[in-house]
Protein backbone atom coordinates (compact mmCIF):
# COMPACT_ATOMS: atom_id res chain seq x y z
CA UNK A 1 0.00 0.00 0.00
CA UNK A 2 1.04 3.77 -0.88
CA UNK A 3 0.19 6.58 0.81
CA UNK A 4 1.74 9.14 -0.81
CA UNK A 5 3.89 9.08 -4.34
CA UNK A 6 4.09 12.92 -5.59
CA UNK A 7 7.07 14.76 -7.23
CA UNK A 8 8.44 17.08 -4.73
CA UNK A 9 10.39 21.07 -5.77
CA UNK A 10 13.75 20.95 -4.84
CA UNK A 11 12.28 24.14 -2.14
CA UNK A 12 10.24 21.31 -0.78
CA UNK A 13 12.35 18.77 -0.23
CA UNK A 14 14.59 21.16 1.30
CA UNK A 15 11.62 21.90 4.15
CA UNK A 16 10.75 18.26 4.82
CA UNK A 17 14.80 17.46 4.88
CA UNK A 18 14.57 19.58 7.76
CA UNK A 19 10.87 18.77 8.73
CA UNK A 20 12.67 14.98 9.23
CA UNK A 21 16.19 16.33 11.16
CA UNK A 22 13.54 17.28 13.85
CA UNK A 23 11.24 14.09 13.76
CA UNK A 24 13.29 11.16 12.17
CA UNK A 25 15.70 8.87 14.58
CA UNK A 26 14.94 10.77 17.50
CA UNK A 27 15.05 14.24 17.79
CA UNK A 28 16.97 17.68 16.48
CA UNK A 29 20.05 15.34 16.47
CA UNK A 30 18.65 13.37 13.41
CA UNK A 31 19.98 10.55 11.29
CA UNK A 32 21.38 8.20 13.59
CA UNK A 33 24.78 10.53 14.53
CA UNK A 34 23.60 13.13 12.16
CA UNK A 35 26.48 15.11 10.16
CA UNK A 36 28.06 15.62 13.98
CA UNK A 37 30.10 12.25 13.15
CA UNK A 38 32.87 12.28 10.94
CA UNK A 39 32.40 10.11 7.40
CA UNK A 40 35.48 7.81 8.78
CA UNK A 41 33.46 6.79 11.39
CA UNK A 42 30.42 6.72 10.14
CA UNK A 43 32.03 4.03 7.53
CA UNK A 44 34.11 2.15 9.96
CA UNK A 45 33.22 -1.43 9.79
CA UNK A 46 32.07 -3.13 12.86
CA UNK A 47 32.25 -6.15 14.50
CA UNK A 48 30.55 -9.45 13.17
CA UNK A 49 27.71 -10.21 15.83
CA UNK A 50 26.88 -14.36 16.94
CA UNK A 51 23.08 -14.90 16.36
CA UNK A 52 21.96 -15.51 19.99
CA UNK A 53 20.98 -19.55 20.02
CA UNK A 54 18.60 -21.43 21.68
CA UNK A 55 19.28 -24.31 24.13
CA UNK A 56 18.15 -27.54 23.23
CA UNK A 57 16.30 -27.73 26.72
CA UNK A 58 14.58 -24.28 25.79
CA UNK A 59 11.03 -23.63 25.52
CA UNK A 60 9.85 -23.48 22.05
CA UNK A 61 7.07 -21.57 22.86
CA UNK A 62 9.22 -18.70 24.13
CA UNK A 63 11.43 -16.37 22.09
CA UNK A 64 15.06 -16.99 22.94
CA UNK A 65 17.09 -15.29 25.27
CA UNK A 66 14.02 -13.10 26.16
CA UNK A 67 12.97 -13.18 30.29
CA UNK A 68 9.50 -13.37 31.36
CA UNK A 69 9.03 -9.56 31.64
CA UNK A 70 9.09 -9.23 28.13
CA UNK A 71 7.98 -12.08 26.93
CA UNK A 72 4.52 -11.49 28.88
CA UNK A 73 4.37 -7.99 26.95
CA UNK A 74 4.23 -9.78 23.56
CA UNK A 75 0.75 -9.81 22.32
CA UNK A 76 -0.78 -13.03 22.39
CA UNK A 77 -2.28 -12.41 18.35
CA UNK A 78 1.51 -11.27 17.79
CA UNK A 79 3.04 -13.95 14.79
CA UNK A 80 5.98 -12.44 14.16
CA UNK A 81 8.77 -10.77 16.22
CA UNK A 82 12.03 -8.93 15.00
CA UNK A 83 14.41 -9.29 18.04
CA UNK A 84 17.15 -6.89 18.34
CA UNK A 85 19.70 -8.42 20.94
CA UNK A 86 22.03 -5.94 21.82
CA UNK A 87 25.72 -6.70 22.62
CA UNK A 88 25.97 -4.86 25.37
CA UNK A 89 24.26 -2.05 27.91
CA UNK A 90 26.46 0.34 26.39
CA UNK A 91 27.29 -0.75 23.15
CA UNK A 92 26.07 0.27 19.67
CA UNK A 93 26.37 -3.36 18.14
CA UNK A 94 23.19 -6.01 17.82
CA UNK A 95 21.81 -8.59 16.05
CA UNK A 96 18.74 -8.59 13.94
CA UNK A 97 16.85 -11.85 14.17
CA UNK A 98 13.16 -12.26 13.00
CA UNK A 99 11.02 -15.15 14.52
CA UNK A 100 7.78 -16.51 13.18
CA UNK A 101 5.19 -18.67 14.77
CA UNK A 102 4.50 -21.82 13.95
CA UNK A 103 1.52 -23.40 15.99
CA UNK A 104 2.91 -22.76 19.68
CA UNK A 105 6.55 -22.37 18.38
CA UNK A 106 8.90 -19.56 17.58
CA UNK A 107 10.85 -20.13 14.52
CA UNK A 108 14.00 -18.33 13.80
CA UNK A 109 13.43 -17.20 10.45
CA UNK A 110 16.70 -15.01 9.49
CA UNK A 111 19.12 -13.07 11.20
CA UNK A 112 21.51 -10.08 10.43
CA UNK A 113 24.31 -7.62 11.82
CA UNK A 114 22.64 -4.44 12.98
CA UNK A 115 23.21 -1.00 14.86
CA UNK A 116 21.27 0.29 17.49
CA UNK A 117 21.85 3.87 19.27
CA UNK A 118 25.64 4.97 19.29
CA UNK A 119 25.55 5.17 23.37
CA UNK A 120 23.65 2.05 23.80
CA UNK A 121 20.55 1.00 25.23
CA UNK A 122 18.06 2.55 28.25
CA UNK A 123 15.13 1.55 30.01
CA UNK A 124 13.76 5.34 30.25
CA UNK A 125 14.75 7.14 26.88
CA UNK A 126 14.43 10.63 26.46
CA UNK A 127 15.21 12.74 23.40
CA UNK A 128 18.84 13.37 22.71
CA UNK A 129 20.46 10.65 24.98
CA UNK A 130 21.94 8.53 22.41
CA UNK A 131 20.10 5.48 23.62
CA UNK A 132 17.78 2.89 22.45
CA UNK A 133 15.16 2.05 24.00
CA UNK A 134 14.13 -1.36 25.64
CA UNK A 135 11.03 -2.70 25.87
CA UNK A 136 8.39 -4.64 23.22
CA UNK A 137 6.60 -2.14 20.61
CA UNK A 138 4.41 -2.50 17.68
CA UNK A 139 5.51 -2.32 13.92
CA UNK A 140 2.42 -0.62 11.88
CA UNK A 141 3.87 1.59 8.96
CA UNK A 142 6.57 1.75 6.65
CA UNK A 143 8.05 4.32 4.00
CA UNK A 144 11.32 5.84 2.57
CA UNK A 145 12.58 7.41 -0.10
CA UNK A 146 12.79 4.95 -2.78
CA UNK A 147 9.62 2.72 -4.38
CA UNK A 148 7.46 0.84 -2.12
CA UNK A 149 9.61 -2.77 -2.35
CA UNK A 150 6.33 -5.02 -1.98
CA UNK A 151 6.18 -3.96 1.88
CA UNK A 152 3.14 -5.82 4.13
CA UNK A 153 2.75 -3.11 5.96
CA UNK A 154 0.84 0.42 4.66
CA UNK A 155 4.02 2.32 3.11
CA UNK A 156 4.54 6.24 2.44
CA UNK A 157 6.75 7.01 -0.14
CA UNK A 158 7.86 10.74 -0.11
CA UNK A 159 11.14 12.45 -0.61
CA UNK A 160 10.19 14.60 2.98
CA UNK A 161 11.94 11.31 4.12
CA UNK A 162 15.75 12.18 3.03
CA UNK A 163 18.61 12.70 5.19
CA UNK A 164 19.30 16.34 5.16
CA UNK A 165 22.43 17.03 2.90
CA UNK A 166 24.60 18.23 5.20
CA UNK A 167 25.04 15.36 7.10
CA UNK A 168 27.75 13.66 6.52
CA UNK A 169 27.52 11.23 3.08
CA UNK A 170 27.56 8.21 4.75
CA UNK A 171 24.08 9.05 6.21
CA UNK A 172 22.34 10.12 3.18
CA UNK A 173 20.86 6.63 2.53
CA UNK A 174 19.44 6.08 5.76
CA UNK A 175 16.12 6.53 4.95
CA UNK A 176 15.60 5.00 2.13
CA UNK A 177 13.16 2.62 3.49
CA UNK A 178 12.15 2.95 7.33
CA UNK A 179 9.85 1.16 9.35
CA UNK A 180 8.35 2.72 12.30
CA UNK A 181 8.90 1.10 15.75
CA UNK A 182 5.57 2.10 17.81
CA UNK A 183 7.47 4.15 20.54
CA UNK A 184 5.55 7.53 21.08
CA UNK A 185 4.37 7.78 18.04
CA UNK A 186 0.48 7.41 16.52
CA UNK A 187 0.15 3.97 14.70
CA UNK A 188 -1.30 4.63 11.34
CA UNK A 189 0.43 7.55 10.50
CA UNK A 190 4.08 7.92 8.22
CA UNK A 191 6.82 7.38 10.00
CA UNK A 192 7.71 10.84 9.99
CA UNK A 193 4.58 12.19 11.70
CA UNK A 194 6.40 14.51 14.39
CA UNK A 195 3.44 13.95 16.91
CA UNK A 196 4.61 12.67 20.21
CA UNK A 197 1.44 11.82 22.34
CA UNK A 198 3.82 11.17 25.66
CA UNK A 199 5.83 14.37 24.90
CA UNK A 200 8.71 15.80 23.09
CA UNK A 201 11.07 15.37 25.89
CA UNK A 202 10.58 11.58 25.49
CA UNK A 203 12.08 11.34 22.16
CA UNK A 204 10.21 9.83 19.16
CA UNK A 205 10.82 9.03 15.60
CA UNK A 206 12.70 5.86 16.04
CA UNK A 207 12.75 3.73 13.42
CA UNK A 208 14.08 0.02 11.41
CA UNK A 209 16.46 1.78 8.47
CA UNK A 210 19.22 1.11 6.77
CA UNK A 211 22.85 1.01 8.37
CA UNK A 212 25.22 3.54 7.60
CA UNK A 213 28.16 1.01 9.77
CA UNK A 214 27.90 2.61 13.30
CA UNK A 215 25.67 3.30 16.02
CA UNK A 216 22.33 5.82 15.84
CA UNK A 217 20.61 8.20 17.82
CA UNK A 218 17.98 5.82 18.79
CA UNK A 219 16.77 3.84 16.13
CA UNK A 220 18.31 0.07 14.69
CA UNK A 221 19.60 0.24 11.56
CA UNK A 222 20.39 -2.83 9.15
CA UNK A 223 21.65 -3.52 5.44
CA UNK A 224 19.79 -2.67 2.61
CA UNK A 225 18.85 -6.26 1.42
CA UNK A 226 17.17 -6.85 5.28
CA UNK A 227 15.33 -4.22 5.18
CA UNK A 228 14.15 -5.13 1.93
CA UNK A 229 13.48 -8.54 3.63
CA UNK A 230 11.73 -7.43 6.52
CA UNK A 231 9.40 -4.62 4.73
CA UNK A 232 8.33 -7.69 2.14
CA UNK A 233 7.67 -9.90 4.93
CA UNK A 234 6.29 -8.42 7.99
CA UNK A 235 2.47 -8.98 7.42
CA UNK A 236 -0.31 -6.89 9.93
CA UNK A 237 -2.21 -9.62 10.13
CA UNK A 238 0.55 -11.40 11.83
CA UNK A 239 0.58 -8.03 14.42
CA UNK A 240 4.31 -7.72 14.16
CA UNK A 241 6.25 -6.15 17.12
CA UNK A 242 9.91 -5.63 17.72
CA UNK A 243 11.51 -6.88 21.53
CA UNK A 244 14.69 -5.03 21.68
CA UNK A 245 17.29 -4.15 24.57
CA UNK A 246 20.85 -5.02 25.48
CA UNK A 247 21.16 -8.95 26.14
CA UNK A 248 21.13 -8.05 30.26
CA UNK A 249 17.66 -6.57 30.27
CA UNK A 250 16.10 -8.29 27.52
CA UNK A 251 16.95 -11.47 29.73
CA UNK A 252 15.19 -9.91 33.36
Amino acid sequence: MQRVGAAWAPTVLMALAAVVALSGCDGPSGGSGGGARSTAEAGRARPSATDPSRPGDADPTRVPDVGARLQRRIPADSRQVVAVYGDGRDSADSTVVLYSKRGSSWDRTRSWPAHNGKKGWTTDHHEGDGRSPVGVFTLTDAGGVLADPGSGLPYTRSAGFAAPRWWARSHWHDFDYVIAIDYNRVKGTSPNDPTRPEGEEKGGGIWLHMDHGSGTSACVSLSKSAMEYLLRTLDPDRHPVVVMGDRADLNA
